[in-house]
C-alpha cells in the first residue's frame, strides 16, 4: 500500500485481512498504529515446504531514512534483512523451483534490476550474498576516456591477465554459480585472442577478454594508488583548476602485448610505466631525477615538486601480482605555469624506451636506466633545416604586452619570415590571375593584427582545437607556426638517413604541421651492458611533409609485407634461482629478419607508410623518394588512421569526420573501400575509435556502451553462425500429482482441494446421515426428530449428483481438449526432431 502496510488475505476468508503489518514502521508503545512509511512498490509471497513463506519487497522505508540507498527487503519468519542497492530498483523477479502457483515454490534467488546494473540475491545462504556476474555490466562504473583494440594477442596472455585478475574478486560473493542458464551463446568464427583496453576517468584501466560476442572482465588496474591522497587544501586546489574534475583520468595509453609492458598517460601530465609480475612485492619510493624545460620533468617514485597536481606517494607501496609501477614521470610547473597535456606516447621494450610529447616538444625516457635521454622542443629537432625559421623558444605562454609597446624582435623576424612566404603566393596567385595588390595587403594586415594587436584590441586566440580548427594548408596563423605539437611516433628499425646502406634502431615523429623527423637510435648490447653503458639519441633530418596533422606511420619491407616494432618477449621481472636464468636468456632483442638489398637501383628496402589528416603518402628507404600519393579526404580530416594487417595481406583503415570509412591498399594506397557509415555527432566517438588487425573496428557509441565493427568480407559472411539465441527449449517442469484421496484426505491448500469438489458451493448441501456428523447431546430422540428430514436431504443430494454429472461431463469436454492439444505438440516436436536431427551439435 502507498502507507507502507502489508496486509495478508486468506483467499477463503471472511473479508477481512488475516494479517496488517507495516516492515519499516515504528511500533508505538501504546498500541497505535504505525507511523505511515513510504509507499511499497511491489510485493511478493513465496512459500516454502518446510518453513515459513518469503515476503520480498521494494520501497517502504521510512521517511526518517532521508538520503539512505534503495533498498530491496527480504522477509522470512521473524528475519527482516533490508538490502541497500547501488542504484534505483526497476524491478525484481523472485526464481522458485516450480513455475506452478499451487505448489510449494521453494524461492532459492531474486534477480533485481537497477538503472545501471542487475544483481542476482543468493536466498539460500545466510546473509543474502550476491551472485558473481560474469557479465561486464561495470564498463562504465566509470566514465570510459579512452580504449585501444588488440587482435592476434599471444595464446598466453589471456590466461596470464585472468590468472591475477581471479585474485582481486571481492570477497562475500556466493559459493553458488550463477543461476541464470537460458539462451546459448554463438560460435565466434574468430581462432585469435582479443583483448580490448580502457581507461577511466578515475584512473581506472581495464582488461577486456574480446575474444567471443561477449565482453569478459580480465584484470583492473588503479593507478592513482600511486598518487597521495588529495587533501583539499586551497594551494592545491588553486593548482587544479587547471584539470578535469578527475586528476587522475587515463588520456593516452601504450602496450606492448609481447612483453606486457604498459605506460599510460594522464591528464595531469603524468606517465606511469608497468612491468607485469606474478608475483608480490613491496617498492621503495626513490627519487632518480629531475629535468629541465623544453618540457620540465621529474622521474620519481617519490613526491613530486610541491606545484605537481598529483603528488606521488612517498611511503613504500605494496604492490599485488599482476601489473606493477616501474617508473612515473610528472611534468611539474614552471614559474607558476602549468605543464600542456600530453598528445602523443609509444614504447618500446625491446629498446626500453618511451617516449611522448605535447604541444612543445618530445622527451625520451630510458625506464631501465631511469633517466631522461633527450629533452626538445620541436623546433631545435629540425636544426638549421627550420622551414619555417622559427627561433626556439620556452614552452611558457606568452604573455601579451600592455600599453604602447611595440613588437619584440621575434616578432618582427617572424612577421619577415611571413613576408617572404605571402611574397611567394602572391606572385603565383598574380600570374594566374590578374588583380592588384589588395589581396596581399589584405593578408599581411591579418597577420599583423594576430601578433601585434593595437592598443584596446582584443588578442586574438589561436590554440589548435581538434575540431574546430582551420584544416588549410597554408600557413595563416604565426602562433600556429611556432607552436608545432608532437603528434605521432613509432619506432622502428630502419635507415636512418638518406642513402644510409644499413639499418638501425630509429625513432620516427610526426607533428601537427604534417612533418615527418628521424631520431637515431644507439643502443649498447643486451645484458648487463645495457644497464650500465648510455643511450644515445640524435635527430637525423626529415623524411618528408604531408598536409595535416601526422596521424600514423608504419614500414613494411621490399616485398609489402609489414614490419612489426621489435620487441622483447615477457620475462617474470622478479624470479630468483633458477628463473632468474631463464629471465635473462628471455632478455635478447628480437632480430630484425629484413636485410638491406644489395643493389639500390633495382628495388628499395624497406617502404615507409605515413598517414596525415589529408593524404596518405608511401616513402621508399633509403632513397626517401614518394613512389605513391593520395589523397584522401579534401573537405573533412581524417580522425583516427591505422595499418593493419589482413588475411590477404595489409592496408590503410581510416575514419574521417564526416563519417566515411575508408580503406587503402599497400603500398599502391589504392582505394578498397569507402562507406558513409557514422557521422561525427559526438567528440567521444572520435576520442575512442579505433582500428585493430583482421577487419576489426570499435568505439564507445554512449557513456555505457561499447560498438564493434568489422570491415572483413569473411567476418560478414559468417555473422549468422556468430549470432546467439535468446530462448532454448527445456523439458516443462512436472505438474504437482493431486490425486482423488491425496486431495481428500491430506496435502496443504490447493487450486483444486477437497472443499471445491465437496462443498456446498459446487455440489450443494450434502446428505447428514452419509458425509457429516451432527455433534450435541440429544442421542436417540435427536435422530429421530433428524430422521423427518431424510427423504427432503435425499431430494436435494440427487439434484446436487445431477448438477455435479454435468460439471463432470464439462471436464470430459476439457480434457479431451487438452489430449488433443498434447497430440499437436507432439507432431510440432517430431517434426522439430526431424528437422534437426541431420544437424551437427555445433549447428545448435
Amino acid at each position: 500500500h502507498s502507507d507502507g502496510t502489508l496486509t495478508i488475505w486468506n483467499i477463503k476468508g471472511q473479508g477481512k485481512p488475516f494479517q496488517t503489518i507495516t516492515p519499516h514502521g515504528k511500533q508505538p508503545k501504546d498500541g497505535k498504529k504505525p507511523e505511515p512509511c513510504k509507499p511499497i512498490l511491489k510485493v511478493e509471497y513465496k512459500t516454502t515446504r518446510l518453513g515459513d513463506p518469503f515476503m520480498i519487497l521494494s520501497g517502504g522505508l521510512s521517511y526518517d531514512t532521508v538520503g539512505r540507498r534503495p533498498c530491496l527487503t527480504v522477509m522470512h519468519g521473524k528475519s527482516t534483512a533490508v538490502l541497500e542497492m547501488d542504484y534505483p530498483i526497476v524491478d525484481f523477479l523472485t526464481l522458485c523451483e516450480t513455475p506452478y502457483p499451487n505448489d510449494f515454490q521453494e524461492p532459492y534467488a531474486v534477480v533485481v534490476l537497477l538503472e545501471k546494473d542487475l544483481v542476482v540475491i543468493d536466498l539460500a545462504q545466510n546473509g543474502y550474498p550476491i551472485f558473481e556476474n560474469p557479465y561486464p555490466l561495470t564498463i562504465h562504473e566509470s566514465p570510459v576516456t579512452c580504449c585501444e583494440y588488440y587482435a592476434d594477442c599471444p595464446v598466453d596472455l589471456i590466461p596470464a591477465l585472468y590468472s591475477v585478475g581471479s585474485r582481486q574478486k571481492r570477497q562475500g560473493y556466493s559459493k553458488k554459480e550463477w543461476p541464470i542458464s537460458g539462451g546459448n551463446w554463438g560460435l565466434g568464427t574468430q581462432s585469435y585472442p582479443e583483448i580490448i583496453i580502457t581507461g577511466h576517468a578515475d584512473g581506472t584501466v581495464k582488461f577486456w577478454d574480446a575474444s567471443a560476442i561477449m565482453l569478459q572482465v580480465l584484470y583492473k588496474l588503479k593507478t592513482a594508488k600511486v598518487f597521495e591522497k588529495s587533501r583539499n587544501n586551497k594551494e592545491e586546489k588553486q593548482n587544479t583548476e587547471i584539470v578535469d574534475e578527475d586528476p587522475f583520468a587515463i588520456q593516452i595509453m601504450a602496450w606492448c602485448p609481447e612483453s606486457r609492458m604498459l605506460c599510460v598517460a594522464g591528464v595531469s601530465a603524468n606517465l606511469i610505466i608497468y612491468r607485469f609480475s606474478k608475483q608480490e612485492i613491496t617498492t621503495e619510493v626513490v627519487q632518480v631525477g629531475q629535468s629541465t624545460p623544453p618540457l620540465p620533468l621529474s622521474l620519481s617514485f617519490s613526491p613530486s615538486p610541491p606545484l605537481s597536481i598529483c603528488r606521488v606517494r612517498s611511503t613504500p607501496l605494496k604492490q599485488s601480482p599482476g601489473y606493477q609501477v616501474e617508473l612515473v614521470v610528472q611534468l611539474v610547473w614552471v614559474s607558476g605555469e602549468p605543464p600542456q597535456q600530453i598528445t602523443s606516447l609509444a614504447l618500446n621494450s625491446s629498446y626500453g624506451l618511451i617516449v611522448f610529447g605535447n604541444s612543445t616538444g618530445l622527451a625520451v625516457v630510458d625506464y631501465l636506466q631511469k633517466t631522461v635521454l633527450l629533452n626538445l622542443g620541436t623546433v631545435e629537432l629540425y636544426g638549421s633545416n627550420d622551414p619555417y625559421q622559427r627561433q626556439p623558444r620556452s614552452p611558457r605562454k606568452t604573455r601579451q604586452p600592455s600599453g604602447d609597446s611595440n613588437c619584440s624582435l621575434t616578432t618582427i623576424q617572424l612577421l619577415l619570415t611571413v613576408f617572404r612566404y605571402c611574397m611567394f603566393v602572391y606572385c603565383v596567385y598574380s600570374l594566374s590571375v590578374c588583380v592588384g595588390a589588395l589581396p596581399l595587403c589584405v593578408l599581411f594586415s591579418t597577420v599583423l593584427l594576430s601578433v601585434c594587436p593595437p592598443r584596446g584590441a582584443n588578442p586574438l586566440d589561436h590554440r589548435d582545437n581538434s575540431f574546430s580548427r582551420s584544416r588549410s594548408s597554408s600557413v595563416t596563423s604565426i602562433d600556429k607556426e611556432a607552436r608545432e605539437a608532437i603528434t605521432s611516433f613509432h619506432f622502428c628499425e630502419t635507415f636512418a638517413r638518406k642513402g644510409d646502406s644499413t639499418i638501425t634502431p630509429c625513432l620516427y615523429v610526426g607533428t601537427s604541421l604534417g612533418t615527418v623527423l628521424a631520431l637515431a637510435l644507439n643502443l649498447p648490447p643486451a645484458g648487463e651492458q645495457r644497464l650500465l653503458q648510455p643511450v644515445i639519441v640524435l635527430p637525423s633530418g626529415t623524411l618528408g611533409r604531408l598536409k595535416g596533422s601526422i596521424l600514423r606511420m608504419a614500414f613494411l619491407d621490399n616485398t609489402g609485407t609489414f614490419l612489426p616494432p621489435a620487441f622483447e618477449l615477457w620475462y617474470e621481472p622478479n624470479a630468483v634461482g633458477a628463473d632468474s636464468e631463464e629471465r635473462d636468456k628471455a632478455r635478447k632483442r628480437r632480430p630484425v629478419s629484413v636485410s638491406p638489398s644489395t643493389s639500390q637501383e633495382l628495388q628499395e628496402s624497406q617502404y615507409a607508410v605515413v598517414c596525415s589528416e589529408k593524404q596518405a603518402k608511401v616513402i621508399a628507404l633509403p632513397s626517401q623518394n614518394c613512389i605513391f600519393k593520395h589523397s584522401i579526404t579534401e573537405t573533412s580530416f581524417v580522425l583516427r588512421a591505422d595499418v593493419v594487417q589482413m588475411n590477404i595481406g595489409n592496408c590503410v583503415a581510416c575514419f574521417c569526420a564526416n563519417g566515411h570509412i575508408m580503406t587503402l591498399s599497400l603500398p599502391g594506397l589504392r582505394p578498397l573501400l569507402d562507406v558513409n557509415y557514422l557521422p561525427l555527432t559526438d567528440m567521444r566517438i572520435a576520442r575512442t575509435f579505433c582500428f585493430t588487425n583482421l577487419g576489426q573496428a570499435m568505439y564507445l557509441t554512449s557513456p555505457t556502451e561499447i560498438q564493434r565493427i568489422t570491415y572483413s568480407q569473411e567476418t560478414c559472411e559468417n555473422l549468422q553462425e556468430m549470432l546467439g539465441e535468446l530462448f532454448t527449449p527445456v523439458e516443462t517442469p512436472e505438474a504437482p500429482n493431486r490425486g482423488f484421496f491425496k486431495g481428500l484426505f491430506g496435502g496443504g491448500a490447493t487450486s483444486l482441494d477437497r472443499e471445491e469438489l465437496f462443498g456446498e458451493t459446487q455440489a450443494g448441501k450434502a446428505s447428514r446421515g452419509l458425509a457429516q456428523h451432527i455433534p450435541g447431546p440429544q442421542g436417540l430422540e435427536g435422530m429421530k426428530g433428524a430422521a423427518s428430514g431424510v427423504v427432503a436431504d435425499l431430494a436435494r443430494a440427487r439434484i446436487a449428483l445431477d448438477e455435479r454429472g454435468q460439471k463432470l461431463g464439462e471436464l470430459d469436454e476439457r480434457t479431451a481438449a487438452m489430449l488433443a492439444s498434447a497430440d499437436s505438440f507432439g507432431k510440432h516436436a517430431h517434426d522439430m526432431m526431424l528437422k534437426c536431427k541431420d544437424k551437427k551439435w555445433y549447428q545448435f
